[in-house]
């Protein structure tokens, strides 16, 4: 297996008796997509909140690239290359595509994201934005504002906003959410095409979606990882068939 780019030691947090993630250790390798699934109110968005810098875990470490970033906030850990879909707030519906992608990349340059700058217009920033728009098939849609764009298009341009911040690492929260069967078939090609270029964690409730995609597989319930490893093994394990997949799981 290649070189572990996240790593997860005991990373545990609370909310008073809660424990929303339970000394969950875990390794990211270089170059994988690695889903993470598990029933509603599992703790995945809490750990993507602490691997992102959103949330401070109270206990363990989390290291990137061998460094340790526990307590780096959430633009430090994007300037390294941690970054996810939602790393800038979200959209902005009255900007263009264009100019979403462009204010990403500007932000990562300038340390911090100015609204009221004409990004889109700096030579620079808008091939880098255009590149990053054709990665997910919305070069067609540039000039469009964003919330004039369908769902699917929207998440479409999320993932933009994520790659023109040049990440190392992607931290998918539930993309395909609210998307209906063509888009997220149309996204799941996306992110088939993305992994050949990025390292990517993402969490997904699409059981398709995610044995189409996965390299690695892992369980979390209840805060604790329960399983981890290549898909047939994770799906075909008891365990992790009592406590969420059932019947549900694709053959």
């Amino acid at each position: 297996m290649a070189e572990a780019l996240l790593e997860l030691d005991k990373v545990g947090k609370s909310f008073g008796a809660l424990r929303v993630t339970d000394d969950v250790t875990l390794d990211i390798a270089s170059g994988e997509l690695h889903a993470l699934i598990g029933p509603n109110g599992a703790g995945k968005t809490s750990l993507i909140h602490q691997l992102s810098g959103m949330l401070a875990p109270d206990r363990g470490r989390i290291l990137f690239a061998g460094e340790d970033v526990t307590r780096l906030g959430m633009h430090a850990r994007a300037r390294r290359g941690l970054v996810r879909t939602f790393q800038i707030t979200s959209i902005l519906p009255r900007f263009t595509a264009l100019e979403n992608a462009a204010l990403a990349a500007q932000s990562l340059k300038a340390g911090r994201l100015r609204l009221f700058g004409d990004a889109a217009a700096e030579d620079e920033l808008n091939e880098e934005a255009m590149a990053a728009l054709a990665r997910v098939g919305l070069e067609d849609r540039a000039r469009v504002t964003a919330g004039a764009l369908s769902h699917g298009e929207k998440r479409s341009l999320e993932l933009a906003v994520a790659l023109a911040l040049k990440p190392k690492l992607l931290l998918l929260d539930e993309p395909m959410a609210g998307a209906g069967a063509a888009e997220s078939a149309r996204l799941v090609e996306i992110l088939r095409q993305l992994k050949r270029r990025y390292t990517i964690l993402l969490v997904e409730h699409d059981m398709q979606a995610v044995f189409a995609l996965a390299d690695r597989v892992s369980v979390l319930v209840n805060g604790r990882l329960i399983a981890s490893g290549e898909p047939a093994w994770v799906r075909a394990d008891a365990q992790v068939q009592a406590a969420y997949l059932g019947e549900a799981a694709p053959c």
